[in-house]
């Protein structure tokens, strides 16, 4: 297991190009090249490396393990891929049929004894150099937010046991191992939301993993680390506000409105986009713009994009003034930095341009208002009304009406109002399909299904400050007023006050003394996480400098993505 360089452990981005790093560059596999992979490693490594990067490192093909081609004898073989019984199969095949000189095998997490003796058997003609175990075996999106791009991690919540499902919960549980072994953490405590069985069971599988690796996690600490982090299993399902509600920051506004997958935005087919423009990369390791305005809301972005725009325009006024060779040459060298300035100039305003027009297209000022009033603030017949006004009006889309509809069910479930909204949605076009998603939503998450406090999380002085921050702030705060029930949690969290009735810890000193407050978190939200908590946490760590939280999910929902999963899971 290789050691890392200080200053990667608790940074994902980092951690998984420090694994990448150590692939591309060793020593045994100096020169050209055939880096294989899988469909898991490819979006791993193209998370963290542009293609070029890859190119840099003397890598002449990247390809799937098992794509048919002529051998290619001169070439050694990199294989990062993800220990499944399906890879060593293909692994087995691509020995027996020999494309490449040999084999250098990277697996992205823990491999069993069974399929590590399987391969050593197989391998008659001595063609595996070596075999590692690099732990990159999740998706870094942010410094301190990762995900396991695993759909359908909702239906663990449900009743339903099968195949697929005891699939889906060793995903989470090895992608979660995977992430600690990356940052060389074991964990103090283990806790899980108490309501939650699904919670419970990967918390346990957790800390049975961890017990039976033993020694894989006996890392060499500094005498100044602290003990090892706070792993806290959290459910979606006591969340259900949260993927619903519209967005007003960069990276969560793209991913509502436009979908961000694997830092990759499609623009094809809007209005106004050029064919260069058509798929762009919105990556924090490739964009120092997208890197520092990922969290600003829409009205800074607006002006940052402009500033942007207004630089790059300085910079080639430079170079109108050609009157010699030298101002040619000069000129000739800054090219490529003015071309991928203008690449990335053209890439944010075509991308601001598409969100403003959908902002206004689908009146989503007006409708993130109501929302925001819903989910902060209990006030029944006043959001009713403003409810039916929005349901009866031709300017506010299906999908609108349908996610106000939810917002609403959810806060006012007891005033058993869903028929008849659902009547008036149909009224409205709103195929039978999709409403079903509102006695789903209230199967998967209603007031009996969740833990208690959705909507009082902060308390009565919560909303009181709220009301208040936002009469002091302006119009800006209406539209974020809301904050995830996840930063109340952390709230708890970095006052010591996370109570054992709400989160009982699995795995904690053992101690009379009251806990040692933690100076690391790794919460994990078991059916996908959001860009909205994504954002929370990024200013939680800037506002804490003690304490440092990592943020990940089994996917990154938007509300589409979420209603689709608890459609599929939960509707009759």
């Amino acid at each position: 297991q290789p050691t890392s360089k200080k200053g990667t452990e608790k940074n994902v981005i980092a951690a998984v190009r420090f694994y990448i790093d150590k692939i591309v560059s060793d020593s045994s596999i100096i020169g050209m090249k055939a880096l294989l992979l899988d469909n898991a490693t490819t979006k791993v490594i193209s998370m963290v490396y542009s293609q070029t990067q890859i190119l840099e490192k003397e890598v002449y093909l990247v390809e799937q393990l098992g794509k048919p081609h002529d051998p290619m004898l001169h070439l050694k073989a990199a294989v990062f891929i993800q220990p499944t019984e399906a890879n060593i199969d293909l692994l087995v095949k691509e020995l027996q049929d020999p494309k490449f000189k040999e084999y250098h095998l990277f697996f992205s997490n823990i491999v069993s004894s069974d399929l590590l003796s399987k391969l050593g058997r197989m391998d008659e003609q001595e063609l595996i150099m070596q075999v590692h175990e690099y732990y990159a075996d999740y998706l870094a999106i942010n410094e301190d937010f990762f995900h396991l791009g695993i759909p359908n991690s909702i239906s663990l919540s449900s009743s339903m046991r099968n195949l697929e499902s005891g699939q889906i919960l060793d995903r989470n549980v090895n992608g979660i191992l995977s992430l600690l072994l990356s940052i060389k953490r074991r964990p103090s405590q283990i806790r899980y939301q108490f309501s939650s069985e699904v919670a419970k069971r990967l918390a346990s599988d957790v800390l049975t993993h961890i017990e039976k690796e033993d020694s894989l996690f006996e890392f060499r600490r500094a005498a100044t680390d602290s003990a090892g982090p706070l792993v806290l299993v959290l459910d979606r399902r006591d969340d259900p506000v949260t993927p619903l509600l519209t967005q007003w920051t960069y990276q969560a506004m793209v991913h509502e409105l436009l979908g961000l997958h694997n830092n990759r935005v499609v623009l094809r087919g809007k209005p106004n986009v050029t064919k260069d423009l058509e798929e762009i990369v919105l990556s924090p390791t490739q964009d120092e713009f997208f890197a520092r305005n990922r969290y600003a809301n829409f009205g800074d972005l607006g002006s940052a994009v402009k500033q942007l725009l207004e630089d790059y325009q300085r910079s080639t006024k430079k170079t109108e003034n050609i009157s010699s060779i030298e101002d040619m040459q000069n000129f000739l060298l800054r090219f490529p930095e003015l071309r991928s300035k203008s690449i990335n100039v053209s890439k944010h305003v075509a991308v601001l341009g598409e969100l403003g027009r959908l902002t206004d297209v689908c009146q989503l000022l007006d409708i993130s208002q109501l929302e925001q009033e819903v989910a902060c603030t209990n006030d029944h017949s006043a959001h009713k009304q403003k409810l039916l006004e929005k349901l009866r009006s031709p300017k506010v889309k299906l999908p609108d009406k349908l996610r106000l509809v939810l917002l609403f069910l959810l806060r006012y479930e007891s005033y058993a109002e869903g028929p008849e909204l659902k009547a008036l949605l149909a009224e409205k076009g709103v195929t039978p399909q999709q409403l079903a998603a509102v006695d789903a939503l209230l199967d998967y998450a209603g007031e009996a299904r969740r833990a208690p406090g959705l909507f009082s999380a902060g308390g009565l002085m919560s909303s009181f400050t709220r009301k208040l921050s936002s009469s002091i702030n302006g119009v800006e705060n209406v539209y974020t007023q809301h904050q995830p029930l996840l930063f109340y949690t952390l709230e708890a969290v970095a006052k010591n006050k996370l109570k054992d009735t709400a989160f009982p810890p699995l795995l904690a000193a053992a101690s009379s003394q009251p806990p040692q407050p933690v100076s690391e978190v790794v919460v994990f939200m078991v059916g996908g996480a959001t860009f909205e908590e994504a954002t929370k946490v990024a200013e939680f760590n800037a506002a804490n400098p003690a304490l440092r939280v990592i943020l990940g999910g089994s996917c990154v929902h938007n509300s589409d993505s979420f209603l689709k999963e608890v459609l599929h899971v939960y509707a009759k």
